[in-house]
Formats: C-alpha cells, sequence, structure tokens
C-alpha cells in the first residue's frame, strides 16, 4: 500500500471554525499581507479572517462578486478555495463566519487608493423614462 502525499499547490478549502456553518455558501477575498492591516480598521463587522504568509483571506458569502469587480491587486477565490496553507486570525462571535463584502469591498477599495468600479452594475431608471 502506497501513501499518497498532497499535490503541491492544489487547491484547498479555507476551513470554517468548529460551530460555525456558512447558511449563504462561501467565498474568500484576499489582499497583499502589508495591506491586511489597512483594511481591518475601515471594516463595520470583522468575520473570519486568515493569513498565508503572503496574504489576508476574509470569507464571504458565496456569489459576493456577481456585478462587484474586486479591485487589483485583490484575489477573488470562490469556495473559499486557497492554493497555499492559512492559518486563522480572527474568529468573529457567534456562528456566521462572514464578513460584509460591499464594506470590505469599499475597504480594499480605500486601502488600495482607488475609486470603486461600480461599472457592470445597471444604471437607475427614472420611473416614466
Amino acid at each position: 500500500m502506497q501513501r499518497r502525499r498532497p499535490v503541491p499547490d492544489a487547491p484547498r478549502r479555507l476551513l470554517l471554525p468548529e460551530g460555525m456553518t456558512a447558511p449563504l455558501g462561501c467565498d474568500a477575498v484576499a489582499v497583499p499581507d502589508r495591506l491586511g492591516p489597512l483594511v481591518v480598521p475601515r471594516l463595520p463587522r470583522l468575520g473570519c479572517v486568515y493569513t498565508d504568509g503572503a496574504q489576508w483571506w476574509w470569507i464571504v458569502p458565496a456569489d459576493s462578486d456577481y456585478a462587484l469587480p474586486w479591485p487589483s491587486p485583490a484575489q477573488y477565490a470562490p469556495g473559499a478555495l486557497v492554493t497555499v496553507p492559512a492559518r486563522l486570525i480572527h474568529r468573529p462571535e457567534g456562528t456566521v463566519p462572514y464578513t460584509p463584502p460591499i464594506p470590505l469591498y469599499l475597504a480594499m477599495c480605500r486601502a488600495l487608493g482607488t475609486a470603486p468600479d461600480w461599472s457592470r452594475a445597471q444604471p437607475l431608471r427614472l420611473l416614466g423614462s
């Protein structure tokens, strides 16, 4: 019998802490490690946050990239699949792991010095037009 070793860089899911559930599904958003501490104080609520030594990862509800172009160099990971092992550095109280995606998006834009890009949003239509 031969023991299998994990393939390097094989995607693995960020594990939620025991007792937490993700009723809205689970994705993750990352920024380079140096920017993580600049994003945190701008958030009204902080969910699970992880680091892999190069990036900080936030857990967000699934599909938080819908009509929301995350600013570069942020990375969006559907299913919270990452290629490097990460450790939990913040666990919120309660049972839900999410950081609210819109405040996170705005905090990342601010930390990166970029304006929010709402270009994919539908234009507002006035009644009668």
